[in-house]
């Protein structure tokens, strides 16, 4: 589907370690600030262990994940709204991306220079909201600079526009963001999307500790959180030192690195998963001897758009869709059981997907 989720934060709080772990693109990391510079994309893949219990039921030539995009965004700093530390360009990449992943350092260590003197959770996370602010209140200007041309022509329209326009300045003005404002109808709904608000996309939080502290939550862990739980945001806990050397081992290293560090799973599988929700994503398969793949698609996606995802003419033509939920076949073992049992369904056009429905489209063109 194209989405993306933008890497944020300070410079120096392990923005591109953490995306190098991810996608194994090895971006440059060092210990100064502005190392990032032109955004570093990447493309990685959903874990997502129903994949592989389908791969062990139907033992296919091949399987095909989902995939989301990354992209790791240089260092904000305070004044990056003005063009300090190259901002207006880093924030120009902010508005290309669906979601942001923000990296906050919550860990203490002299070796380790932090661009504002002094690890402060609550600080650096104020210091980022201020400048996407200052550059949402940027963009509005423009628009309304634009807007007040119309009015004075005696364009009715452009007055109400003018009357939003108003009340979301006053929105920013208090030092609120954009997620938060309230449209009145479908119509404000619409000409504030067009703006494309920079604290209007949805965050989650990455606190990265040390790796001493995985276990436990230290005192700046807790300003995150309290700061997620206004916003309604989620926060997960991870050392970016520490998946950055997951990443570079082998599956049976890894579970060894992981045991001793007393993990289940990198930590990078719950940043994929829970960008993958951000995004209000769900996975839909397609099965078969030749592959088992995983598919995007939106929350609230109908049978005969899905079907479209695969192949414009699989909607085009659509006839039905047969399915089953991957609960019922990993309870049953194989399709014959499924259908034996009365639980494949036959869904006509406007059904809604559900997560881990698998699919079979009928379709004729």
């Amino acid at each position: 589907m194209g989405l993306s989720l933008g890497i944020i934060g300070l410079p120096n709080v392990g923005k591109s370690t953490l995306f190098n772990a991810i996608t194994a693109a090895q971006a440059d990391a060092a210990n100064y600030p502005f190392c990032t510079i032109d955004p570093n994309l990447g493309i990685v893949s959903v874990p997502d262990r129903r994949l592989e219990r389908l791969q062990e039921i139907y033992q296919p030539q091949k399987k095909v994940p989902t995939s989301i995009e990354f992209v790791d965004i240089a260092g904000l700093v305070k004044g990056a709204s003005k063009g300090e530390g190259l901002g207006n360009q880093f924030l120009s990449h902010i508005r290309n991306v669906d979601a942001l992943v923000h990296v906050v350092r919550c860990f203490d260590d002299p070796n380790v220079v932090h661009v504002d003197g002094s690890v402060d959770p609550t600080r650096d996370i104020e210091i980022i909201e201020a400048e996407l602010l200052f550059k949402d209140l940027e963009s509005l200007e423009k628009r309304m600079a634009e807007t007040e041309r119309r009015t004075t022509s005696g364009d009715k329209k452009a007055a109400a526009e003018m009357e939003l326009y108003e009340r979301t300045r006053h929105h920013i003005h208090s030092n609120r963001l954009m997620r938060y404002f309230q449209a009145q109808n479908e119509e404000e709904t619409d000409l504030l999307r067009g703006l494309h608000f920079l604290t209007n996309k949805p965050v989650m939080y990455v606190c990265n500790v040390s790796e001493n502290q995985l276990h436990k939550e230290n005192d700046h862990v807790r300003q995150v959180r309290t700061i997620a739980d206004k916003e309604g945001a989620t926060v997960t806990i991870l050392c970016a030192g520490v998946e950055a050397e997951l990443s570079r081992l082998n599956a049976a290293d890894q579970q060894v690195f992981l045991h001793d560090f007393g993990l289940t799973e990198p930590g990078l599988f719950t940043v994929i998963r829970e960008g993958y929700a951000l995004l209000h994503l769900i996975t839909f398969f397609t099965t078969g001897p030749k592959e088992v793949r995983a598919w995007t698609i939106e929350q609230g996606t109908r049978a005969a758009q899905a079907a479209g995802s695969i192949h414009s003419d699989f909607e085009r033509g659509f006839i039905r869709a047969e399915i089953m939920s991957f609960g019922d076949l990993d309870r049953y073992g194989t399709e014959s059981a499924v259908r034996e049992n009365g639980e494949l369904r036959i869904e006509g056009r406007d059904y809604v997907m559900q997560d881990g429905d698998i699919v079979f489209f009928r379709f004729n063109v």
